[in-house]
C-alpha cells in the first residue's frame, strides 16, 4: 500500500552580508556597493589630484623665484677677488711697486697618484717627496717631516715663484694643490721706501703712499659669479659683461729714480763720513711743485721690512720740525723788501754783537763785518746785520708775513704724514723783542725741510706758493702724464724775488770754497748751520747743517735742499757737510734734465783748458 507524500516545506533563506556572494546553486552573483561608498572613493581621488595641482601651481607660480635662486646657488660658483693692487711707477715709467703672483703648495697624501697609475692606487709619501725635492730645492727628509704622517691639508712651502710653480704642475702628481696669491714687490729696494712704504705679511698697508693712497691702489675687484653646467663647464650667460677684465691703471710718481739714486748715495756717503744721525735731500720743480727726488738716510728695504726698526718707516723730512737757521735769511730779506723796510742797494752796519731785551746776539765767528750791503749779509751770514735789517719791519707785520707764508700750517701736499710748523702766537711775538730778533736769522720757530723747500721755491718762481707733491695721479697702461703747468698763490712781488735770487747767486759766485760753482751755469745758494733744539731747549753741541740751491738763476726751474742732522767732529758747517751732497745732485740734475748753460762760452773755455791740461795720477 502506497505511503502518502510528505508535505513540502520551503527552505529558510540564508542571511547574507552586502557585497558577499550568494550561492545559488552553481552561479555566484555580486551585490552592488552602496552609492555613498563610491562617492567617498571618488572624492578622495579628486582631492589628491587637486592637491597635486595646487602644489604644482605653487611651485611653478608662487615659489618659482625661490626655487630658481636655490638652483642658481647650486649651479653658480663664486670666485672671490685675491686683492691685487695697482702698480706704482716713477716719472719715467720705471717700476717702483707691483704685485707678483706667488703660490703656496698644499699636499694631500691620501690622494697621491702618479700619471699612468691605476686611479685607485695611492703612492707613498716617500715616493712623492723624492720627486718634489729636486723642484723645491729641499731635502726629501725635510718634506717628509713636514707631512708628518698627516693625510690631507699639509702646507709644504709658500712664496713659490711662477717658474717653480710651472715645474710643479709638469709633475702631474695628484694630491698636490697650488694656491695662488699676490705678493707686493719693490724692485727698487730701499730707493723709494721712505715715500712709498710697504704692505705687511697680511697685505695691510703700513706706511707711505701704500697707506695714504690705499683706496687708489686697490683695484676695484668684485666677487665673480660664474654659472657652470652639469659637467662643470663655465656658461657664458652666467658672466656679466666686463667681469673678466681688470683695469690697468698705475700710480705715477713725480720722482725720478735716477736722480733719487744719486741723491741717496751722495747723502749716505756724507752721513757716514760725518757720523751724522740722519740726512735728507729734496729736489723740487719750482714751476709746479713736482718733487724729482726725496731721499732719506738711513732707510730700509720694504721687501724685508721685518728686519728693520719701525722708526725708519717714517719720512722725517716731512714730519719732524727743526729751526732752519741761516737758510731762512733770504726769505726774511724778501719780506723786508716787500714791506719796503729795506732798499735793494741799502747797507747795514755789522758790529759783531748786540743785546736785545737783555739777550746777547752775535755772529757765528763773533766778529763784525762793518758797513755791508745785503749780498754780503748773505755771504757772511751775519746774524747781527739780519737783526738790524728786520728791525725795520714792524713786529706785527713780521708776524703776519710768517703766518701768511704758512709757517704754522700744514703744507698742501700729497706727501703722507706732513705736519705744520710751530710759530709763537702774535701776542708773544710782538710783546717780546727777542722773538722777532731771533726769527730774523731763522731761530725761535720751527718747520719741516719740506716747508723750507716750498718757501725757497716761492723765491725762485716769482713769489708763488706752489704745493709740493710726489704723485701725478692714475694713468692707464704705458701712458705717462705730461708735466703740468704752474699755479699757486701769488704771495711776493716777482721783482722782489728776482732781487733776492741775485743776492743768492753772489753767495755761490763769491765763495769758491763752497764748491757749488759750475762754469757756464748761474746757481744761487745759501748755507745754514743751526743749533738743534728739543722741547724748547738747545742741545749742547748738536747742530743741523743744511744747504739750499737754485738753478738756473736766469730762468729758475729747480731748488735743491740738503739737511744733515747732528754731524760729528770739527768744522761741521753747511758748507762742509751739506753743500757737497747738493753739488753732486746739481751735477746729475743738469745732465738728466738737459739744462742748457746760461753762458755756453764759459763751458767751452773750461772744456778747452781741461783738455789742454796734462793728466795727473
Amino acid at each position: 500500500m502506497a505511503q502518502p507524500a510528505a508535505p513540502h516545506r520551503p527552505r529558510r533563506p540564508t542571511a547574507t552580508r552586502p557585497g558577499r556572494p550568494v550561492r545559488t546553486g552553481r552561479v555566484v552573483a555580486m551585490q552592488p556597493l552602496p552609492t555613498q561608498r563610491l562617492l567617498l572613493v571618488y572624492g578622495l581621488l579628486s582631492a589628491g589630484l587637486l592637491g597635486l595641482g595646487a602644489r604644482l601651481a605653487w611651485l611653478q607660480v608662487i615659489d618659482s623665484h625661490n626655487l630658481q635662486s636655490r638652483a642658481r646657488a647650486i649651479q653658480t660658483q663664486s670666485v672671490a677677488p685675491i686683492g691685487k693692487r695697482r702698480t706704482i711707477v716713477d716719472r719715467n715709467g720705471r717700476l717702483v711697486a707691483l704685485d707678483e703672483e706667488r703660490f703656496t703648495l698644499w699636499a694631500h697624501p691620501r690622494y697621491f697618484n702618479f700619471p699612468g697609475d691605476d686611479p685607485q692606487k695611492v703612492r707613498r709619501p716617500e715616493e712623492v717627496a723624492e720627486r718634489l725635492a729636486a723642484v723645491l730645492a729641499q731635502p726629501k727628509e725635510a718634506l717628509l717631516a713636514t707631512m708628518g704622517g698627516r693625510r690631507s691639508g699639509v702646507k709644504l712651502q709658500t712664496d713659490i715663484d711662477p717658474e717653480t710653480a710651472k715645474r710643479l704642475r709638469q709633475l702631474n702628481i695628484s694630491g698636490l694643490d697650488l694656491e695662488p696669491y699676490p705678493q707686493r714687490v719693490y724692485p727698487q729696494g730701499s730707493l723709494f721706501a721712505n715715500v712709498v712704504g710697504f704692505l705687511n705679511l697680511e697685505r695691510v698697508p703700513q706706511a707711505g703712499l701704500e697707506q695714504s693712497r690705499d683706496s687708489d691702489l686697490k683695484r676695484h675687484e668684485t666677487t665673480l659669479q660664474m654659472r657652470r653646467g652639469a659637467d662643470g663647464t663655465p656658461l657664458p650667460e652666467g658672466i656679466a659683461a666686463g667681469s673678466l677684465y681688470g683695469d690697468d691703471l698705475r700710480l705715477q710718481l713725480t720722482l725720478d729714480a735716477r736722480l733719487q739714486q744719486v741723491a741717496q748715495r751722495a747723502l749716505a756717503d756724507q752721513v757716514k763720513t760725518w757720523k751724522a744721525k740722519r740726512g735728507a735731500a729734496l729736489v723740487m720743480d719750482v714751476r709746479n711743485g713736482e718733487m724729482l727726488a726725496l731721499a732719506s738716510v738711513p732707510t730700509y728695504d720694504p721687501n724685508r721690512f721685518w728686519s728693520f726698526k719701525p722708526g725708519l718707516f717714517r719720512e722725517w723730512s716731512v714730519q719732524d720740525l727743526y729751526e732752519p737757521g741761516s737758510t731762512f735769511k733770504p726769505i726774511n730779506l724778501a719780506i723786508a723788501l716787500q714791506e719796503k723796510a729795506i732798499q735793494p742797494d741799502g747797507k747795514v752796519f755789522d758790529n759783531g754783537s748786540l743785546t736785545i731785551g737783555g739777550w746777547p746776539i752775535f755772529n757765528h765767528n763773533r766778529q763784525g763785518n762793518g758797513l755791508i750791503d745785503f749780498p754780503t749779509v748773505l755771504e757772511a751770514s751775519s746774524n747781527v746785520a739780519m737783526v738790524k735789517a728786520m728791525s725795520q719791519v714792524k713786529r706785527e707785520r713780521f708776524w703776519t708775513w710768517l703766518s701768511t707764508i704758512g709757517i704754522d700750517e700744514r703744507p698742501d701736499t700729497d706727501l703722507p704724514g706732513a705736519v705744520a710748523g710751530e710759530l709763537k702766537d702774535r701776542k708773544t711775538f710782538v710783546s717780546h723783542p727777542i722773538e722777532p730778533a731771533v726769527a730774523a736769522f731763522g731761530q725761535g720757530f720751527s718747520l719741516t725741510p719740506l716747508k723750507l723747500l716750498q718757501l725757497h721755491a716761492m723765491l725762485a718762481n716769482g713769489g708763488r706758493l706752489v704745493s709740493p707733491h710726489i704723485t701725478r695721479g692714475l694713468r692707464s697702461g704705458d701712458a705717462l702724464a705730461p708735466t703740468p703747468g704752474g699755479g699757486g698763490l701769488q704771495v711776493l712781488d716777482p721783482k722782489v724775488t728776482r732781487i733776492v735770487m741775485g743776492w743768492m747767486e753772489s753767495v755761490v759766485a763769491n765763495s769758491k770754497s763752497l764748491g757749488i760753482h759750475i762754469p757756464g751755469y748761474r746757481i744761487g745758494g745759501k748755507t745754514g748751520t743751526a743749533q738743534k733744539a728739543e722741547r724748547g731747549v738747545y742741545i749742547p753741541g748738536a747742530l743741523i747743517t743744511s744747504f739750499v740751491g737754485h738753478l738756473p738763476i736766469d730762468d729758475p726751474r729747480y731748488v735743491v735742499l740738503v739737511v744733515v742732522d747732528e754731524p760729528k767732529g770739527g768744522n761741521t758747517y753747511g758748507s762742509t757737510v751739506a753743500a757737497p751732497v747738493a753739488r753732486k745732485i746739481i751735477d746729475a740734475l743738469v745732465v738728466l734734465e738737459k739744462l742748457p748753460p746760461s753762458d755756453p762760452s764759459a763751458v767751452t773755455n773750461t772744456t778747452a783748458k781741461a783738455s789742454a791740461s796734462p793728466v795727473q795720477d
